[in-house]
């Protein structure tokens, strides 16, 4: 099922503190919550017109969701093109979520985000796995965003234009840092996204965009960055689109580095087509700018912050 386009899609998502946990050897790090007067003030802007919102489509597209993925969380194990439901999971991405140790946690918390922009806000993925004590602990992910709500009962195997939608709504939802942060992501292709006047002048500088293919038999997520909002994206302590910046600390010298698995290509005003005139986000972008400087695809996300 493909969504039509449209000039105004976009959604609020709300990040919150969350522990950065690594799988290949990155110390266990408690990051401190920034941003919180901004938070407070952008969702005062946003109650009256999200009230709309919710009355005239019956649910809230924009939703907020209270959790920060962690770039560490991507991984592949957990990753299902089965009816994502417990009983139609493979028994690696089974495995993967009932995980006691740390890996686990970072699975749960990619398929709770799986679930979030795939299934709508009445449907939900319940599960329980339990610790090395011994105690079990039930789950319970909510949809939000319903990109792909039938994947609920059928498979998403061969549909990988479904595949590039979950996972650019997943990708512009990853944060090096797991710091509170509200961000409005709006695109092109999905009917979730709806951006309203409010929610615009809100969040009015453009971070970066998101696309790829989780999915793939050889697996890739990509970004961008604006260049004008990359100083107030690395003040909130997003930089999965700018880059992730290291200090030297025997020299000074800095470094860019990349977000985890996601690779970071560049300017988007450079591999990007136009910028929407009433959304705001990007149209398209270079699919592999490495590779060919022609090929684009349309199903990317466009993230925005508030100033």
């Amino acid at each position: 099922m493909r969504l039509g386009p449209s000039s105004e899609r976009g959604t609020i998502m709300v990040f919150s503190c969350a522990r950065i946990v690594a799988l290949l050897a990155v110390p266990l790090v408690t990051a401190a919550c920034i941003g919180a007067e901004v938070d407070e003030e952008s969702e005062e802007l946003l109650g009256e017109d999200q009230s709309a919102i919710e009355s005239d489509n019956g649910f809230l597209p924009n939703a907020l969701n209270m959790n920060a993925l962690n770039m560490n969380a991507l991984n592949m194990n957990a990753l299902n093109m089965n009816a994502l439901n417990p009983t139609a999971l493979s028994s690696a991405s089974l495995a993967s979520i009932k995980n006691s140790g740390p890996s686990g946690a970072l699975s749960r918390d990619l398929m709770r985000y799986l679930v979030s922009c795939s299934l709508r806000p009445d449907q939900t993925f319940s599960f329980s796995w339990t610790d090395s004590a011994g105690v079990v602990h039930p789950e319970v992910y909510r949809g939000e965003l319903g990109i792909a709500h039938w994947w609920a009962t059928g498979a998403i195997t061969n549909d990988t234009y479904v595949q590039r939608q979950i996972t650019a709504c997943i990708a512009a939802r990853v944060n090096w840092y797991g710091v509170h942060v509200t961000i409005s992501l709006r695109n092109a292709e999905t009917a979730s996204m709806g951006s309203s006047p409010a929610e615009r002048a809100a969040y009015t500088v453009r971070e970066g965009a998101f696309w790829g293919n989780l999915f793939a038999s050889t697996p890739y997520v990509r970004s961008c960055y604006s260049p004008a909002g990359v100083a107030r994206a690395r003040q909130l302590q997003r930089d999965c689109a700018a880059g992730h910046v290291t200090v030297d600390p025997a020299t000074g010298a800095t470094t860019t580095q990349q977000c985890g698995p996601m690779t970071i290509v560049g300017s988007c005003d450079v591999l990007c087509n136009r910028v929407d005139a009433n959304g705001g986000f990007y149209a398209g972008c270079l699919e592999n700018p490495a590779t060919s400087a022609w090929v684009r695809t349309d199903v990317v996300v466009t993230s925005f912050l508030t100033p």
